[in-house]
């Protein structure tokens, strides 16, 4: 810890002392708090090819005979959720999950992505595990769109092409038409940081994500970012105005970040430090929330730019009605987070290739007391969600906060003790978030369910409170221990009360 800020250091030393006074009262679930857990469609549905479903970019990246993931496998069978949702909602329903977030495939009912052509068996399948899921008392968390484009959509450019957001938002209507009596909240699209940064934005090469795309001149990254908010945005106006009066559900987007400890109270590092939530969190919370992009982005990226010899920014302008179309497009704040990270200054490096690394320019490091997973993306520092959690609440003020996505990576080990210690940790601090701080946190999600097609780790990484033998043919289910504190937790609805 010797790193982090004396002021750091006062401020755990006192909500030490103000959980001592509280007692056990922050263990205690409030009444408007729900703890679920999440999965996503192409990670875990398997059945790529059957019953109506057209290819997803993913599907057509991970068959073309050419090894593009740690393991050099697929999502083509995955857990095989589309055959065996039924066991696990049962699953769900015995570990008293209060809701499950989980995502649609766009071209599982619509195979070209676009609206002219439904597929009824897809529809068939998530009317019947939205319809179980109700018949288990299990509340529906909908994700539009978890990185699973239609291949189709790829060919005509895909998310840097602005007509797709028209196509997201026709596909979004049918989503609500369809499945909107069953649905309490909605995510439009699952961390367009991410997919826009690893489908479009590696600097040499192929990237690790579909479409693979190289990004040499570093504008991808920054078109596919106006792309998805555009798209996100047209998808909120639609429900707002033609189904929310009727349904009565909440939507919103899902972003993603860490948590970023300044290292020092240096003025530079305190610099360093917002730009990274700025570059990192800001980059899609800042337009809905607050309106365009981040300043430090529209200015460094523009100045970058300018010495690069580019006419214009690299960061596409919002017009001002761009601007007002995705302002406010939010009920809540979806976040996912597993990190923390500590960040300083770092000098400029000269104008030369164009990246978003240089366009950001922080140095990165972690506390060695940190614990850090198999995955260098999840290092736990307990505190660093409740840090989050308030720095959005005193930023955006959006007056409820759902925490999408946290969880833990480990071995293939049931007894993963180090997943349910993270687990616990993590939400203890979003208790004392809401009890001591005051910030409107309503749900925690747990990433995952199910073990799971890890993108380009394929299977060598496991989330899963569930294990899945994915060698056997019915790819068997066996409850890990972090499954049975989940079960503990979510049934007494209280955090080591038992």
């Amino acid at each position: 810890m010797m790193w982090i800020s004396s002021l750091t250091f006062l401020f755990l030393a006192s909500c030490a002392l103000a959980n001592d006074e509280l007692g056990d009262a922050t263990k205690i679930f409030p009444d408007n708090f729900f703890i679920g857990v999440g999965s996503a469609a192409y990670q875990v549905e398997g059945a790529w090819d059957i019953d109506g479903k057209g290819p997803s970019w993913w599907d057509y990246y991970l068959n073309q005979g050419i090894s593009r993931t740690a393991d050099g496998k697929n999502g083509n069978e995955a857990a095989d959720h589309y055959h065996k949702y039924k066991e696990d909602i049962d699953i769900m329903k015995n570990i008293h999950a209060e809701y499950y977030r989980f995502s649609i495939s766009w071209s599982r009912i619509l195979p070209t992505g676009f609206a002219n052509e439904t597929n009824q068996a897809g529809i068939d399948h998530y009317l019947d595990v939205l319809r179980t899921l109700k018949e288990n008392n299990i509340s529906a968390a909908v994700t539009l769109y978890h990185w699973d484009l239609p291949e189709n959509l790829e060919q005509y450019g895909g998310w840097l092409n602005e007509q797709t957001a028209v196509w997201f938002g026709e596909y979004a209507r049918l989503a609500f038409e369809l499945f909107g009596e069953y649905v309490d909240y909605w995510l439009t699209i699952n961390e367009p940081h991410v997919f826009c940064l690893g489908g479009y934005g590696s600097y040499n090469g192929m990237g690790f994500m579909s479409p693979g795309q190289s990004d040499p001149n570093a504008t991808k990254i920054y078109q596919c970012s106006k792309v998805a908010l555009l798209a996100h945005a047209t998808a909120y106006h639609i429900y707002d105005e033609e189904f929310r009066a009727r349904q009565g559900g909440k939507i919103t987007l899902v972003t993603d970040s860490s948590w970023y400890e300044p290292i020092s109270n240096d003025t530079k590092d305190l610099e360093a430090w917002d730009r990274e939530l700025q570059f990192q969190l800001g980059w899609f919370a800042h337009p809905v929330y607050l309106g365009n992009w981040p300043q430090v982005m529209i200015d460094r990226i523009g100045e970058r730019s300018k010495g690069e010899g580019f006419a214009t920014s690299r960061l596409p302008e919002l017009s001002p009605e761009e601007i007002d179309f995705i302002k406010g497009t939010f009920d809540y704040f979806a976040l996912n987070t597993y990190s923390s990270t500590l960040i300083g200054w770092a000098d400029d490096a000269p104008i030369s290739e164009p990246s978003y690394d240089l366009d950001t320019c922080v140095y990165a490091t972690s506390d060695p007391s940190w614990q850090a997973a198999e995955v260098g993306y999840v290092v736990s520092w307990p505190m660093g969600i409740r840090k989050l959690v308030n720095w959005i609440n005193d930023n955006y003020n959006p007056g409820e906060i759902f925490v999408t996505e946290n969880g833990w990576t480990s071995d293939d080990s049931l007894e993963d003790n180090d997943r349910y210690v993270y687990l616990n940790g993590y939400l203890k601090n979003i208790l004392d978030a809401i009890y001591l701080d005051n910030v409107p946190v309503t749900h925690y999600t747990v990433w995952a369910l199910l073990d799971t097609f890890e993108w380009g780790s394929g299977y060598t990484v496991k989330f899963g409170l569930i294990d899945v033998d994915f060698e056997s043919e019915n790819k068997t289910r066996t409850y890990k221990q972090s499954a049975r504190w989940f079960k503990t937790v979510a049934q007494h609805r209280c955090l080591g009360c038992l």
